[in-house]
């Protein structure tokens, strides 16, 4: 599937081939912090099929195991892009909420459950509004 997508302010944007079967939907105590939401969802593109415009800013996570991961958001806006291997990507992990046709990604697997907050399975039974 061929998508396109940016961040907020029109930066930075992207297109990319993914497989739209490969959506994660990640609870990790680190996707939590660095989305600023409940958990996080990704969408991994191999380097050789996205092609990005404009510039990210990086910022190297290096986790207990030793392994490092920049993370790279808009310096202009915030937005989270991806995270990928610091020095010579192989593969993208895009932000699901920066790509433009995300309403047609849905998650098919979901890492790093203990983590996970308990209150999302009965968010389907709080109120929802249509707008606003």
């Amino acid at each position: 599937m061929n998508i396109t997508g940016q961040c907020h302010c029109g930066a930075v944007s992207f297109t990319a081939l993914v497989d739209p079967t490969k959506v994660i939907a990640c609870h990790c105590a680190d996707c939590q912090a660095f989305s600023g939401a409940p958990f996080r969802a990704v969408l991994p593109a191999p380097a050789e099929g996205v092609s990005w415009s404009g510039t990210p800013r990086h910022y190297v996570k290096v986790a207990a195991s030793g392994n490092r991961r920049a993370q790279a958001f808009c310096a202009d806006c915030g937005t989270q892009l991806y995270a990928t291997e610091p020095d010579a990507p192989k593969l993208y992990g895009i932000r699901l909420g920066c790509v433009n046709e995300r309403a047609q990604l849905a998650p098919t697997i979901q890492v790093w459950g203990n983590s996970a907050m308990p209150w999302l399975k009965t968010l389907q039974n709080v109120p929802h509004h249509q707008t606003g």
